[in-house]
């Protein structure tokens, strides 16, 4: 395999800044070229403006090195993988292609990012050196958060230059590799384009609003609720006439989709208008200010906005089958992509789990085409496609059984195949398929991860604590010593924990008795797994907040996938945390190498980071606010979390001793008064409200030890005590109920 110290990538638009801006993240140094080194430069300033932002810290932007394609070619001698990301016209990429291999070293490897053009095309006529080392490498926009990289290697290609760049792509940049034969627009755009497509024609034959289709094409197929119209907001949707010319230049003229890719005049008036999405004056969709915020949609016959009506629809069978206006827009659109898919297993890929997992990973779906022909079982769904007339491939012609049989697939010979993952790569719904759950309720399962390590997870709707999932944790850290060595806390969900359930909180908490028991429960729960006789590594990824983020702070160690947000958010619902978080806060920034030194300093950020209801940006932004500590690991690649948790577990477990309980040195009242007068200064900007001080001198008063002598120190029995304390406090004001039952019925905090 060969070395990867340094990267170029040539052409610093969205696309190629964003891939250069993800190897940043990974540590890589980068040369980023535009035609001249000051287009680069803004380029990268940019970049760290942009939202998503494409940095996981601002300071990785050090890494990049604007370059200009004019003066700087000959750096790329120094880079063992040059991306090209330039505009998708082929004469360009090849004229590029003939500098790139005046420059380059020997071994290097180039690869494109195009999205729709051949490798064949962009290597015809180039050097046997050249062609060798040359594959295309498609990231997902945005290159950060999109997990999808589609590869196509050439029958010239080296496989040692294949295999570094998908060891390098899944390790260091975080990618889910998914190989490609090399046909027009590959998988994921080649479906994607059709999809789309048929939807948005379709829309406008059958009179859909634009609510009307993005609610049958989301929800109900497992496809991201911003539907179709949405998707194309965000895509840009002066980019889709473009990308279909170039699609449907590529494909041969009885593919089908040319039937679907027919003029739309009224999409070209909104493109000449600016009406290009998100980044244009509006789109489909667009945000009314003048009209307080108001939501908007495009009506596709008046081309008028008018306020957005939201719609509700059934799940995938029962809308396949309706006799209704939404049914048949959902036949005509989702049986024309499945039966579609099925005709790309042996052209875009060999097999039907490829093609799955590029939709999946590419445009979000839940369900790839074949897991959703599953679901809707695929004698039915044969049934319906043959009444409208749509040709199947081979494998969906005969036979009931399902598509997947556990962790094997159908393949185009009748038989079932297993699915392989690379070696690391572990979900915990492999793990389920070797048998029953150690222990397990209606909140919560206990799993055996095998060498003695097991793993607690939780179930609940974003994974949030109620009585049962505080149950079954009890229990499982009593089961474990009997049976195992180390446990780790895990779950396939996109989220770690949305900490308390919201719901039971409320309706347990009937009066301030029920309000402490409930506080002093998840204390326990949340101590009892710290001191325990083993260690505890909880695996996150994605959101980590509130009782969630106290859960990983009580932890031994901590692996979190890159992409974990974690925070103290309770200040946002008008309580503090009172699971031990506060306590444990002031550990991490006692002992956090990023934290200013001393007790106040320590506690004012402790103080900021609690009434803020700070949320970090990333694992690495975690780590620079305290949430992480130093001995904690990050992992680029979510599928290889649960083994790389696995292994610190273990790790950890060798000679493990449980910690000794701390003791505080906290200033006391002094303290408190002058934490609440930084907050009241916020006030008096008008940035806070009167009850978000009422929150923020709670929490002053827990931090810096509430009545406590600064010469004796507190136990922590003593800080769990002042936490439920001002917590009881707080719950008892309607602004915090009101607060509560806000963020219950919108999902969004109420700063009253």
């Amino acid at each position: 395999m060969r070395d990867i110290a340094k990267m170029a990538v040539i052409g610093s638009g969205v696309m190629g800044g964003g891939i250069a801006a993800q190897a940043a993240n990974a540590g890589v140094p980068v040369l980023l070229f535009d035609v001249t080194r000051d287009v680069a430069a803004a380029a990268v300033a940019r970049l760290l403006t942009a939202e998503p932002a494409p940095f996981m810290l601002p300071a990785n932007a050090r890494l990049l090195t604007p370059c200009g394609i004019r003066d700087d070619m000959a750096l790329l001698e120094g880079c063992g993988w040059i991306v090209e990301a330039v505009v998708e016209k082929l004469d360009v990429k090849q004229d590029l292609y003939k500098q790139i291999e005046r420059f380059r070293a020997p071994g290097s490897i180039v690869s494109s990012n195009t999205s729709t053009i051949p490798l064949a095309a962009l290597t015809a006529g180039a050097p046997e050196a050249f062609k060798t080392n040359f594959l295309v490498t498609h990231f997902f926009n945005p290159p950060r958060y999109m997990r999808l990289l589609e590869i196509v290697a050439g029958p010239n290609t080296d496989r040692q230059a294949v295999d570094t760049v998908c060891h390098f792509a899944d390790h260091a940049l975080g990618k889910s590799i998914v190989h490609c034969k090399d046909r027009p627009g590959f998988i994921a755009n080649r479906l994607g384009c059709y999809w789309m497509q048929a939807a948005i024609t379709e829309a406008f034959a059958q009179g859909m609003s634009v609510e009307e289709a993005d609610a049958v094409m989301g929800k109900p197929f497992g496809i991201p609720k911003t539907g179709i119209f949405g998707l194309a907001d965000l895509v840009g949707i002066d980019l889709l006439p473009q990308v279909n010319a170039s699609l449907a230049a590529a494909l041969e003229k009885d593919d089908l989709f040319h039937a679907v890719n027919v003029p739309l005049p009224f999409l070209d008036k909104m493109i000449a208008d600016g009406l290009t999405g998100r980044k244009g004056k509006g789109g489909f969709y667009r945000i009314n200010r003048a009209q307080g915020k108001r939501k908007e949609t495009i009506g596709l016959v008046s081309g008028e906005y008018r306020p957005w009506r939201g719609v509700s629809l059934d799940e995938t069978t029962p809308l396949l089958r309706q006799d209704s206006a939404h049914g048949r827009y959902a036949r005509a659109v989702m049986l024309k992509t499945l039966a579609y898919a099925s005709l790309l297993v042996g052209d875009a890929a060999d097999d039907t789990a490829s093609i799955d997992a590029a939709m999946r990973l590419g445009y979000n779906w839940t369900w790839g085409p074949f897991e959703l022909i599953d679901r809707i079982g695929i004698a039915n769904f044969r049934t319906m496609a043959e009444r409208q007339g749509l040709p199947l491939a081979p494998v969906l012609k005969s036979g009931d059984g399902p598509l997947y049989r556990g962790r094997s697939a159908l393949s185009l010979d009748g038989n079932y195949k297993p699915l392989t993952r690379s070696p690391g790569i572990v979900l915990l719904e492999d793990v389920k398929r070797n048998g029953p759950a150690l222990l397990s309720n209606g909140s919560a399962s206990l799993w055996d991860l095998g060498d003695g390590v097991a793993c607690f997870e939780l179930t609940t709707k974003m994974n949030t604590f109620d009585a049962e999932a505080f149950a079954l944790l009890s229990r499982s850290i009593d089961f474990i010593p009997k049976n195992h060595k180390a446990l780790v806390i895990y779950s396939d969900a996109a989220n770690f924990s949305g900490g308390v359930n919201l719901n039971w909180l409320l309706a347990e908490a009937n009066g301030p008795d029920e309000f402490e028991a409930l506080a002093k429960l998840g204390q326990d729960r949340f101590k009892k797994l710290k001191y325990a006789p083993f260690p505890a590594v909880a695996a996150a990824a994605g959101l980590a907040l509130g009782g969630g983020c106290e859960l990983l702070l009580h932890c031994s160690g901590i692996q979190a996938h890159a992409e974990s947000y974690i925070g103290l958010v309770e200040a946002s619902v008008g309580i503090l945390p009172a699971w031990g978080g506060c306590g444990e806060m002031i550990l991490r920034m006692r002992n956090n190498p990023w934290a200013p030194k001393g007790p106040m300093p320590a506690l004012l950020r402790a103080f900021e980071l609690l009434t803020m209801s700070t949320v970090s940006k990333s694992a690495a932004h975690a780590r620079e606010l305290g949430f992480l500590r130093s001995g904690d690991g990050i992992t680029m690649n979510r599928g290889r979390l649960l083994a790389d948790a696995k292994a610190k577990a273990l790790a950890l477990a060798k000679n493990y001793k449980a910690p000794e309980k701390p003791s505080f040195a906290l200033p006391g009242p002094s303290a408190a008064t002058a934490l609440g007068l930084a907050a009241e200064s916020f006030v008096r900007l008008g940035k806070a409200s009167a009850h978000d001080l009422a929150v923020a001198k709670a929490i002053a008063t827990v931090l810096s030890g509430g009545d406590t002598d600064s010469t004796l120190p507190l136990t922590e029995e003593a800080m769990l005590a002042l936490e439920r304390r001002e917590v009881l406090k707080l719950a008892a004001s309607p602004l915090t109920q009101a607060r509560i039952r806000h963020v219950l019925d919108t999902g969004k905090p109420l700063r009253n």
